[in-house]
């Protein structure tokens, strides 16, 4: 005779047995439909919205998935299929009267967990739904519910583990980040059912998803408009944490093409996101209101890079990371960081270019032409009359973000002129404040060393511009020009200037500092002149020296700028045979020029009708001509002596040239000055000093 507890637990067992068998009989047999009724008022108190199902509602029972460990899986569960089920959304949603509407709902529910208050729908399959969900910009959302007549959130709690479905439309609206997005979504196949979600969220566990849905995008953001097309998993599993979700998209973003290839990580409460990000359009600062980081004008780009997404806390930290691409005929690379922060976001990373084109960098201060800016579709700004660029900077964006970039150029290419290389700039914003600390490049066998401020606080930009120019080669400045092979010498240069004003000719309209230049020994012609596209040098030189090749023993000059106008305290330029002293100044903010040229001839030249000359007129239409008085005294002399004596008419013409060449020797102490490094930015690296056995040949040569 079997033990009393042995018998006990058989008896348990089998009533245990018989009451599931009774339960799953009743459940098999019995009309659902009665009951929808009941389930309205209970899911719609549940929820605080009017729920429902105005179809067929059938349960059956399924076995657990296999994938899942100990008895749970031998657990049947209850599938519900449910047809034309509807839920509302809050009545303050603009989405739409309706969160939710399918043609048929399959749901299959963990029976245990409602003890704990908590419905928890292993899988879902929606059969043409139609989603509508919004956010607004308090953060308060339609996917929360309430209980009704209650300010808190509902007694009971709702978890999807899986979700399919094999065609619909879904509407997401965020206040937060000004997104309207609609998706039309349709399946490869034709009909998802429960087992085939169940079974193809559980083969996907161990790996990568294949796609399963294609989508339409259309909508708008930050009032771009919206459109494209992509692909996307067959099932959603939001289960386990670190799952993958495949996504793939290609959309029009306002002016902005976007590309899109990667997985989505923990898609329940995403966590992470790791794509391959394409980016194209016809410029970079049509990004501004898509992404609110702030970009300059550039010429058409293209960038391909990936995309990491890391969720920490409430904010999101992007890393675009080793993206290559183009601006323009440039090529750019690198990797930056977008880090939210208050009161700013950061902005920071490193880029770098083989080689940049000196006209792909136009846009971003407004010195591209009005013919460029009408193929990038922008309104042409720049008066044809004006050789500055008035384009305005729009400082209204600058207090978006900070950033910290770092850019390294191997080469920058300027058209026809000497190419610039090994740029270095270091690009910060900070409140408003933009600041390349350092901007430096070589160029010529030697180097420039710049910091620039732009301090876009107020109303007008205070810019503040230091320049230092050391051992600038004369013979590398024309490398194509052979006349140029024997010439020797160098330039060197400084500049500190501030201005006020919100594009680059009101900054220097209003300028004030000083400008200061020196060249030692070298060539120069009519030839050189105009291939450096000095039109007001040129346009002198003719008339001073014809169109032949000069030997320059030296040339300096100084300017003082106030308020604009740029005045000359020295300006000389000494050749074999004249020297050459120019006065008067410069106004920037007019774009004229009032300069007097005096050349003076050394030594006797017969036939000399050199004359002072002046230099007037714009900057875009000089006018460079001799003053008619001095040249009428020489020639009416020549015609009264003509009538004593044929020989005599030459006597005007004589220039006995009795004049002092230039102080070379001072202008070339200026040299080394210029070459020590200036005690306040920027740093000047070190060059080459002027050594005293220099400085005594110039000296026995003068004599």
């Amino acid at each position: 005779m079997k033990h009393p507890i042995v018998r006990y637990i058989l008896v348990g067992l089998l009533a245990i047995f018989l009451l599931v068998a009774a339960v799953v009989i009743f459940v098999a047999t019995f009309d659902w439909n009665l009951a929808r009724p009941f389930i309205h008022r209970e899911v719609s108190a549940l929820s605080g919205r009017d729920f429902v199902i105005a179809g067929d509602l059938r349960v059956h029972f399924r076995q657990g998935l296999h994938t899942e460990h100990g008895w749970r899986r031998y657990l049947p569960r209850p599938l519900i299929s449910a047809g034309d089920v509807h839920l509302s959304n809050p009545a303050w949603s603009s989405a739409g009267p309706q969160m939710f509407v399918a043609r048929q709902v399959d749901i299959a529910l963990h029976p245990l967990a409602l003890l704990r208050k908590t419905v928890v729908l292993t899988d879902v399959v929606l059969d043409a739904p139609a989603i509508a969900l919004e956010r607004r910009a308090d953060g308060s959302n339609t996917w929360t519910f309430k209980q009704a007549n209650s300010s808190g959130p509902a007694a009971w709690s709702f978890e999807v583990q899986r979700l399919a479905f094999a065609s619909g439309t879904i509407r997401y609206i965020d206040g937060v980040i000004d997104l309207d997005l609609q998706a039309k979504v349709s399946s490869v196949a034709d009909k998802v059912d429960a087992v085939q979600a169940r079974e193809a969220a559980a083969g996907s566990a161990g790996g990568e998803q294949k796609f399963g849905l294609q989508f339409e995008l259309g909508g708008s953001y930050r009032k771009a408009k919206v459109s494209g097309s992509g692909k996307a998993g067959a099932v959603m599993t939001l289960e386990q944490d670190h799952t993958v979700y495949p996504l793939q998209v290609n959309a029009q973003l306002g002016a902005n093409k976007v590309g899109v290839d990667g997985t989505l990580t923990d898609p329940r409460a995403l966590s992470g996101i790791d794509l391959q990000l394409t980016l194209g359009g016809s410029s970079m600062a049509n990004l501004y209101p898509l992404t609110g980081v702030l970009l300059p004008e550039t010429p058409p780009y293209a960038t391909r890079g990936r995309l990491i997404g890391k969720r920490d806390g409430e904010v999101w930290n992007w890393t675009y990371q080793n993206f290559t691409g183009t601006v323009g005929s440039s090529d750019v690379a690198g990797t930056v960081q977008y880090l939210p922060r208050r009161p700013r976001p950061l902005l920071r990373g490193e880029v770098t270019s083989q080689q940049l084109r000196l006209q792909d960098l136009g846009p971003a201060v407004g010195a591209d032409s009005n013919a460029q800016k009408q193929a990038r579709g922008k309104a042409p700004v720049q008066p044809d009359d004006k050789a500055l660029p008035v384009e305005q900077f729009n400082t209204a964006k600058w207090g978006a973000l900070d950033a910290d970039v770092t850019f390294k150029g191997k080469k920058l290419v300027r058209s026809q002129k000497i190419p610039l290389h090994d740029v270095v700039a270091e690009l910060h914003m900070k409140d408003k404040v933009l600041s390349l600390t350092p901007l430096n490049f070589g160029m010529a066998g030697g180097n420039v060393t710049s910091n620039i401020s732009l301090d876009g606080r107020e109303k007008l930009i205070h810019a503040q511009v230091k320049l230092a120019a050391r051992g600038l080669k004369v013979r590398e400045l024309f490398p194509t020009l052979q006349s140029m092979n024997t010439s020797f010498g160098e330039v060197n240069a400084d500049a500190a200037l501030t201005g006020h004003g919100n594009a680059i000719s009101s900054m220097l309209g209003t300028s004030n500092g000083e400008l200061g230049a020196v060249v030692s020994e070298g060539s120069v012609s009519k030839f050189i002149l105009e291939a450096a596209g000095l039109n007001v040098a040129n346009a002198v030189f003719v008339k001073v020296f014809g169109d032949k090749q000069v030997h320059l023993n030296c040339m300096a000059s100084d300017f003082e700028v106030k308020d604009g106008r740029a005045g000359i305290r020295q300006f000389v330029v000494d050749t074999d045979d004249a020297r050459v002293d120019v006065t008067g100044d410069v106004d920037l903010a007019k774009e004229l020029l009032n300069l007097d040229v005096r050349p003076k001839t050394k030594g006797v030249r017969v036939f000399s009708l050199r004359t002072p000359l002046y230099a007037r007129g714009s900057f875009k239409h000089p006018d460079v001509g001799p003053y008619k008085g001095p040249l009428a005294l020489k020639a009416g002399a020549a015609v009264a002596l003509a009538v004593a004596s044929p020989l005599a008419a030459l006597l005007p013409l004589v220039n006995i040239g009795n004049v002092k060449d230039a102080d070379c020797a001072g202008a070339l102490a200026k040299v080394a000055q210029l070459r020590a490094a200036p005690k306040s930015e920027p740093t000047a690296a070190p060059a080459k000093p002027v050594t005293s056995g220099e400085m005594k040949k110039t000296e026995q040569e003068k004599k």
